[in-house]
C-alpha cells in the first residue's frame, strides 16, 4: 500500500483498531516502489514520517511526510499526499514550505490471492507549486501525471514487489521510475525488506539508483514502526544519493467499530 496526527485516540475508538493480521513484505512506506495492495473496504491507513534525501552539494527533508490512504471496496484505494519540505544547498539560504500535493486512485485489477499474482494501476496527480517553491527545491515542476504498474508475487518464503512508472509532465521534462522490493517476516511482528530503485528524469542526466533496507515493526494493532536507510550505488558525484532515509509510523485505523454501532441502532 501505497508511497511520503493529533487527537487520533478519539478516532481510534470511533473506527476500532485493525486486526493483527500477517506482517508479510510489501513494498509502500517506508520505500518508494509501491505494491498492489489496498487497506480494505472502509479502512485507513496513514502513513506519518520524515525523510531525508543528502547529496553532494544539496539536502532536503520531508518532515512531516504525510499519506493518507482510504479504501473503497477490496480492490481500491484513494490516495492524499503532502510533505514539508526543508532544503538546504552548498552556499544558499536554507529555505522551506510545503511541497508538491498528490491525490491518486489505485485499483488492483487482477488478484489471484496471496499465494498468486496481484497487479495493480496507481494513476496520481502531482500539483504544481509556485515558481519560488521550484526554484528553492521544495518542490518540481508541475503539474505531472503519474501512471504505474505495480506486480506483487510470493516466491518460496519471500515476496518480491515490482513497480514501473511513467511522469508526463506539462512543464518540465518527464521521468520514468523502476523499483524492486524483496523480502520476508523474521517474526511475527518484524518484516525486513531490501530495495532497489532507479529514478530517471528524461533527457537530464544523470538518473540514479538507490539500494535501501528496510523494516516494518508492529508495536500494537494499530500501530507499525517503519524505517528505512540506503544510498546510491552510483557513487558520490553530483545527482546521486549520498543518504536517503525513512523514519516513521503507519497507522491501521479499521470501520469494525462503526460497523458495530450500526448493528446495534438496527
Amino acid at each position: 500500500m501505497n508511497r511520503v496526527r493529533a487527537g487520533m485516540g478519539g478516532v481510534l475508538v470511533a473506527l476500532g483498531l485493525a486486526p493483527w493480521g500477517s506482517l508479510y513484505a510489501q513494498a509502500g512506506p517506508p520505500f518508494l516502489t509501491n505494491d498492489p495492495g489496498t487497506p480494505g473496504n472502509g479502512n485507513w491507513e496513514i502513513n506519518l514520517g520524515a525523510m531525508q534525501l543528502s547529496e553532494r552539494h544539496s539536502a532536503t527533508t520531508q518532515l512531516p511526510q504525510l499519506d493518507a490512504n482510504f479504501g473503497v471496496g477490496e480492490r481500491l484505494q484513494l490516495t492524499y499526499e503532502v510533505p514539508y519540505v526543508f532544503a538546504s544547498a552548498t552556499g544558499e539560504p536554507d529555505h522551506s514550505g510545503w511541497g508538491n500535493s498528490v491525490i491518486g486512485a489505485k485499483w488492483r485489477f487482477l488478484d489471484q490471492g496471496e499465494g498468486g499474482w496481484q497487479v495493480a494501476t496507481f494513476p496520481q496527480f502531482v500539483f504544481a507549486r509556485s515558481a519560488s517553491a521550484v526554484s528553492n527545491g521544495i518542490a518540481t515542476e508541475g503539474p505531472r501525471l503519474f501512471v504505474p504498474l505495480e506486480v506483487s508475487r510470493p516466491v518460496g518464503a519471500l515476496l518480491v514487489d515490482f513497480e514501473a512508472g511513467y511522469f508526463f509532465a506539462r512543464n518540465g521534462p518527464e521521468e520514468r521510475i523502476l523499483g524492486l522490493v524483496v523480502g520476508g517476516p523474521v517474526t511475527s511482528r518484524f518484516d525486513l525488506n531490501a530495495e532497489l530503485y532507479s529514478d530517471r528524469v528524461m533527457g537530464a542526466p544523470p538518473g540514479d539508483t538507490t539500494l535501501d533496507v528496510g523494516l516494518r515493526y508492529r508495536l500494537h494493532p494499530a500501530f507499525i514502526l517503519l524505517a528505512m536507510a540506503g544510498r546510491s550505488i552510483n557513487g558520490s558525484s553530483d545527482g546521486h544519493a549520498q543518504f536517503l532515509g525513512y523514519l516513521g509510523f503507519q497507522i491501521l485505523l479499521s470501520d469494525y467499530g462503526r460497523r458495530l454501532n450500526h448493528e446495534a441502532g438496527r
